[in-house]
Order: C-alpha cells, then sequence, then structure tokens
C-alpha cells in the first residue's frame, strides 16, 4: 500500500481563457485538471529549485575566484571539454592564477 501524503487545500485564481484551454487538456489527455497542474507545478518548482542551486554555485565560484584569483581558461576548459566528449576520460584542468 503506497505511503499517504498529506495534502493541503490551496486555491489559484485563473484567468478564464487559461481555465478554459486547462479543462480541454485535461479532457483530451483524460486527466483531471488538478492532476495536470500538480505536474506542471511539480515540473516548474524543480528546474526552479535546479536553477536557483546552479546560481548559488556560480555565486560560491565566483566568490572564491575573487578570494583566491584561481581559474581555468576558456581554451582549457574547452581543450578539457572536448576530450570529454571524445569519450576520454582525463582529469580536469589545473587552477592556476
Amino acid at each position: 500500500m503506497p505511503a499517504q501524503t498529506h495534502t493541503t487545500p490551496t486555491s489559484i485564481k485563473l484567468p478564464a481563457e487559461l481555465r478554459d484551454r486547462l479543462q480541454n487538456l485535461a479532457k483530451v489527455r483524460k486527466r483531471t485538471p488538478h492532476a495536470l497542474m500538480l505536474q506542471a507545478l511539480e515540473t516548474h518548482v524543480t528546474r526552479e529549485e535546479q536553477r536557483e542551486a546552479l546560481r548559488q554555485d556560480a555565486l560560491a565560484a565566483h566568490e572564491a575566484f575573487l578570494l583566491t584569483g584561481l581559474q581555468v581558461t576558456a581554451k582549457e576548459a574547452d581543450a578539457w571539454l572536448a576530450e570529454l566528449e571524445a569519450g576520454n576520460d582525463v582529469e580536469p584542468p589545473q587552477c592556476h592564477i
């Protein structure tokens, strides 16, 4: 028996045109508008969480660069990525000032 998850009701005000589109799509897909909205929200929130994690990683990397000055050049990074694309398991380039 699947584990029960606690759900909390919420409301959302949709423009009439979007509500109609959602209802039409739900009918065609033989799903409920509720199920489509849950799927859309889950997909969107997951993507935005990933984007935010990437943004935080970039900010941390920039801060580390400002503190240390360590870097690799675009040419070095491109060469490393080309090796990986070719299927070669190579170490990343060494950071330098």
